[in-house]
């Protein structure tokens, strides 16, 4: 069973990528509130988040191919039908 997103069990749940999207929103924000914090700390917090922030993008990009690839091949994703890959 899935927490947050689509699945048999959980038609309603959200895309990988929507969700990667939003968090990377709220990365985003938390690096404007330290970015003018100059102690050595808050520069390698910040450092850190800007890497995640790269990772996150990376892999919205990927979530997004894969969603490319299941709408070329099989069409829009029906929210309560069948899945279009895998065992249902």
């Amino acid at each position: 069973m899935t927490h947050f997103l689509v699945s048999d069990s959980k038609p309603d749940g959200y895309r990988l990528e929507d969700i990667l999207s939003v968090l990377r929103a709220d990365v985003i924000i938390r690096c404007n509130k330290i970015s003018g914090d100059t102690r050595p700390e808050a520069r390698q917090v910040l450092h850190n988040s800007m890497r995640v922030l790269g990772l996150i993008s990376e892999a919205i990009q990927i979530a997004e191919d894969s969603t490319r690839i299941l709408e070329k091949a099989f069409g829009p994703s029906v929210k309560g039908g069948p899945p279009r890959i895998g065992a249902p």
